[in-house]
C-alpha cells in the first residue's frame, strides 16, 4: 500500500486543477475600531524610552551635516569649468572681458 502511493507521488507531474489553490481567504474580514491612536488612553502623560533621544539626535546631527555638505560643495559642473578655461584663453589673448548694459528692447 504504501510503495503504491510513494509510486504515484513520484510520477505525478502536475497537480490537478481541483486542488489549485486560488489565492482567496474567503470573505474580506473588517475590524472594527476601537483602540486609542498609538495605543495611549487620553490625556495620559507619554514617557520615552532610553533610545529616542539618541536617535532622534543622531538623526539631527546626521541631517545638519548633509545640509551644510550640500549648501558648501564644490561647483563641479562641466560649464563652470568650460567658463572659467574660456575665460583664461580670453585674458591671454588679450580681449575684453566686461561688456556695457545694452538696453535692448524687443
Amino acid at each position: 500500500m504504501f510503495s503504491r502511493k510513494l509510486i504515484q507521488l513520484s510520477t505525478r507531474t502536475s497537480v490537478a486543477p481541483s486542488r489549485l489553490v486560488r489565492g482567496g481567504h474567503g470573505a474580506p474580514q473588517f475590524n472594527e475600531p476601537g483602540g486609542y491612536l498609538f495605543g495611549r488612553k487620553p490625556g495620559e502623560k507619554y514617557e520615552r524610552e532610553g533610545w529616542e533621544v539618541i536617535w532622534i539626535g543622531g538623526f539631527t546631527i546626521a541631517f545638519g551635516l548633509i545640509a551644510a555638505g550640500a549648501i558648501y560643495k564644490p561647483d563641479t559642473r562641466i560649464r563652470t569649468w568650460a567658463r572659467q578655461e574660456a575665460e583664461k584663453q580670453m585674458r591671454e589673448e588679450g580681449d575684453i572681458l566686461e561688456y556695457k548694459n545694452t538696453a535692448y528692447k524687443a
